[in-house]
């Protein structure tokens, strides 16, 4: 009986590589909806990003010429957003003008920015469908004075970080969501 306990050749068995598989897959089905989730927030956070830069530059031409500029949608993206990256050029909608105010995000987005401004207020607004799920992420920066709403409406529909019903800022002079689901998204 001992000669056949040593006669047994190395190797695993059966049951052994399935309970490897099997904890391979485990692992697999918690780190992968995971990697997603981070890949969908890192993409989320380039349109919080470059809406501090286009505000930086904004400020830096009015304290040069005195006045905020408009910038028209850019990339112009034909159909609605993608979650795909696009080539940003500052040929959009109404020529644009990010180059005029100094600002342009180093290669390609998920987002389209626009800018809209009148007098002392301006608003900025970035949008994608990053996750693809035709609802789209919309970020924005609303210029105040003094708290009070601006007198602009955000280029591409963003109202949220303004409130102007009771005419004052729910996020004065800072990034922030647009509405509901980019503030609070499933990732």
């Amino acid at each position: 009986m001992s000669k056949l306990l040593r006669k047994r050749r190395g190797g695993f068995t059966l049951i052994e590589l399935m309970i490897v598989v099997a904890i391979i897959g485990i692992l697999a089905a918690i780190a992968i909806p995971n990697f997603v989730r981070f890949q969908l927030r890192s993409k989320s956070s380039e349109g919080k990003t470059n809406l501090a830069g286009i505000r930086t530059a904004e400020e830096s031409y009015f304290a040069e010429y005195g006045t905020y500029i408009d910038a028209g949608t850019s990339p112009a993206m034909l159909a609605a957003p993608s979650s795909s990256k696009q080539a940003f050029a500052d040929t959009g909608a109404a020529g644009a003008n990010f180059n005029t105010i100094g600002w342009a995000p180093e290669g390609q987005v998920y987002f389209r920015y626009a800018v809209n401004a009148v007098g002392t207020d301006y608003t900025a607004d970035a949008e994608a469908d990053i996750d693809a799920d035709g609802m789209n992420q919309l970020w924005g920066y609303a210029r105040t004075v003094g708290g009070a709403a601006p007198t602009v409406a955000g280029t591409l529909t963003c109202t949220g970080v303004w409130d102007a019903v009771t005419s004052m800022a729910n996020l004065p002079n800072q990034v922030g969501p647009c509405d509901g689901t980019s503030g609070q998204s499933v990732f």
